[in-house]
């Protein structure tokens, strides 16, 4: 039996294609025109409550079956009009009857209105948004793919995120190309019930007359009956079905279902809705207008007007822009309660609220992170209006606490008047450390080395990298990829300049709470060790300048219970207190060689600029001690000629798609580091030590001590 079911839609089929051929009596006729108009109310049902096209993937094939079934209903009800004298069941006689209400030509009148109304209007507009939707979705598609490509390059998205998009952007090309081709089924359906409805008529009345003998207004009014009655039993579930179609075919840009899309946007312009209002009040004065009427709907649209004006004006300015809540989880999503100091200040002047000293002291707080916008990218943030910021913040804090062990604390979203209206600043710890310009009615295309052409724009650098790029208008970015531009949505653009702030300032907001956080979420799964490690072996404060020192040149902490294990290893052979913090921490780097190798190396092969011996010895001859331990005190021509060459030498990454990597003795690594840091923030340092023994190192460049060095040396 279940069996059986699964070819249910098959054999359905096969009955439709039956229904062309076998005679069926009134009553069969009568049950399939009930199941064709049920079907048809559900599928329009369906596609004003899905929330996105891809729910309702079948419809292109539905809609086949749905039209060939009606065909299938046509052919039997037209055989039987034309054999049983103008009779085929109860359904197309109490149409007929209801319609025509003794007059032939007002129901024949009527039946052409609707039939035309659903040929000129419903199915040409929607076979036309279908072809444009088909066209404008493959343009599109290069774009999209290369968007996720940057959102996986940049981290907000992991490998099988990114699979799951691109195969949804396949999906929906699939979907409106296959949508493109069924609105033409729509339109030869709308064709063929005006033909069939012009059979029945002519070829009833031919027969009724030549065959039958009956009179020529006996005759029109038997078929014209059973004429109109069949056109609406078939042409209503017509109509039905070219409203789901042009329903769906238009939901390209929808966040919800209809009703929740029109309620919402509907909702959030009460102006608009008073001014009709009044607009509707004027129109009393014209001589003959029905007062007491227009003045009810007036007063009804200016009511409501005013209600919606005044909830608007009570919830907050920006939507969904507050704190997000701190755990870091992919559920997690924007606070909807604000603070109970900002409910109190609205429910009281600001005079008197800041009267008691104690909410004085609300204000010191300082914010992890904050970003701040100008008027114009409010809708970016504004989830109430379609903004995506905070899910695109939440993702990326998922897949950085994933790859680096470490969770992003809470992010505040808020506008500024401090700014022009296309500018954003992200802020760490009260303090602006980056700022950017978005238009957001454009795209960013980011200039290649050598372009085929030169696309038209405004000239500004990418924010998070630097690149040359230009604002395009939406209309030329299909020409700016075909010329090689790598093209990019304003959103993506901000979220990947603030992925890049976070992960270059990641190590100043580890604080002394995120590391306990970290100590106690370990103690989970290792509870002796942490026992055992805190605080009678390693101190808080201890842990975490080794955790600050490991974010800072972006090695994973992740895996804290080796990160432990190694420090008390170290304290064990050295014992307390510890003397020489940088030493623990290069012997914790060694530790975590397979994570610091994954992160630099391709197909077993890691990509390096080296140093040669003569070099690294003048550096070490030239280590000084200080305060706070050993640093390198080169020359100033040593220094201006090591710059010099690390800048030559980089170039050679840039084709790779890489992150520099630069390899030292693990004497001088952290020496070199904390020299080049200040002038190149991006290159990482790295000695053998830290790299697994299965790996192939390539040096791509070396850098040397040149000849009027060694003489001063």
């Amino acid at each position: 039996m279940r069996k059986l079911l699964s070819y249910s839609v098959v054999m359905f089929v096969l009955t439709i294609i039956l229904l062309l051929i076998i005679p069926l009596p009134p009553a069969i006729v009568d049950v399939a025109i009930i199941l064709n108009i049920s079907i048809s109310l559900m599928i329009l049902v369906i596609t004003m409550t899905i929330h996105e096209p891809l729910e309702f993937a079948i419809y292109p094939s539905l809609l086949l079956i749905t039209t060939l079934f009606r065909l299938g209903i046509n052919v039997s009800t037209t055989r039987n009009i034309l054999s049983n004298s103008g009779s085929s069941g109860q359904i197309i006689q109490a149409f007929g009857d209801f319609i025509l209400q003794g007059n032939v030509v007002v129901g024949i009148v009527i039946y052409l209105i609707i039939v035309l109304m659903q040929f000129i209007v419903i199915t040409k507009g929607a076979e036309r948004v279908a072809e444009v939707a088909a066209r404008f979705t493959l343009d599109a598609m290069p774009g999209k793919q290369m968007a996720i490509d940057a959102d996986l390059n940049s981290g907000l998205i992991d490998e099988q995120m990114a699979r799951a998009r691109r195969d949804k952007i396949q999906r929906e090309a699939d979907f409106y190309g296959s949508m493109d081709g069924a609105t033409k089924i729509v339109k030869g359906d709308s064709v063929m019930s005006l033909i069939t409805t012009g059979i029945n008529l002519i070829g009833g009345s031919i027969i009724g007359i030549v065959q039958s003998g009956q009179s020529i207004g006996a005759v029109l009014t038997t078929y014209s009956i059973a004429t109109v009655g069949d056109g609406l039993v078939g042409q209503i579930p017509s109509l039905l079905i070219s409203t789901a179609t042009g329903m769906i075919v238009t939901r390209a840009v929808a966040e919800g279902s209809l009703n929740e899309d029109i309620s919402k946007q509907f909702t959030a312009q009460p102006t608009a809705i008073m001014i009709s209002g009044m607009v509707v009040a004027v129109l009393c004065v014209i001589p003959g207008m029905p007062v007491i009427q227009l003045l009810i709907v007036s007063a009804g649209l200016i009511g409501g007007g005013y209600y919606l004006l005044r909830r608007v004006k009570e919830e907050p300015a920006m939507a969904g822009a507050g704190a997000f809540s701190g755990g870091g989880s992919a559920g997690a999503q924007p606070e909807e309660a604000q603070p109970e100091e900002e409910q109190t200040l609205r429910q009281m002047t600001e005079e008197e609220y800041f009267k008691d000293v104690n909410n004085v002291y609300n204000l010191l707080t300082v914010e992890p992170i904050e970003m701040e916008f100008g008027y114009s990218l409010i809708p970016l943030v504004d989830e109430s209006v379609g903004g995506r910021l905070i899910n695109r913040i939440v993702i990326f804090r998922r897949q950085y606490a994933q790859d680096m062990g470490f969770v992003i604390p809470s992010i505040r979203l808020r506008d500024s008047s401090g700014l022009n209206t296309n500018q954003y600043c992200i802020k760490i710890k009260g303090e602006e450390v980056a700022r950017g310009e978005l238009l957001v009615d454009y795209y960013l295309a980011l200039d290649p080395e050598n372009p085929e052409k030169e696309i038209d724009g405004i000239e500004t650098i990418e924010p998070a990298y630097g690149i040359p790029s230009r604002w395009i208008r939406p209309e030329d970015r299909e020409m700016a990829e075909i010329y090689g531009y790598t093209v990019i949505d304003p959103l993506s653009v901000l979220v990947t300049h603030l992925s890049e702030v976070v992960r270059q300032h990641a190590h100043e907001l580890i604080t002394r709470q995120e590391v306990i956080h970290l100590v106690e979420n370990t103690k989970k799964a290792s509870p002796e060790l942490i026992e055992e490690a805190f605080p009678n072996i390693i101190t808080y404060s201890l842990f975490q300048k080794i955790l600050t020192n490991l974010l800072k040149e972006g090695v994973p902490i992740k895996d804290l219970e080796t990160v432990i294990e190694t420090t008390m290893e170290y304290i064990s052979d050295t014992g307390l207190p510890v003397k020489d913090v940088d030493a623990l921490i290069e012997r914790v780097r060694t530790s975590l060689k397979r994570t610091i190798t994954r992160l630099y190396c391709e197909d077993g092969t890691m990509k390096v600029i080296t140093m040669d011996s003569e070099l690294e010895r003048t550096m070490v001859g030239c280590l000084s001690k200080g305060e706070r331990g050993f640093y390198l005190a080169l020359s100033p021509d040593v220094l201006q000629s090591l710059i010099n060459q690390i800048t030559v030498q980089l170039k050679k990454f840039n084709s790779l798609s890489r992150t520099p990597v630069i390899l030292t003795s693990q004497v001088m690594r952290v020496h070199f580091y904390r020299l080049i840091d200040q002038f190149y923030p991006n290159v990482r340092v790295l000695s053998f030590n830290e790299i697994a023994n299965n790996i192939q190192i390539q040096s791509i460049g070396s850098l040397t001590l040149e000849n009027s060095e060694r003489k001063g040396a």
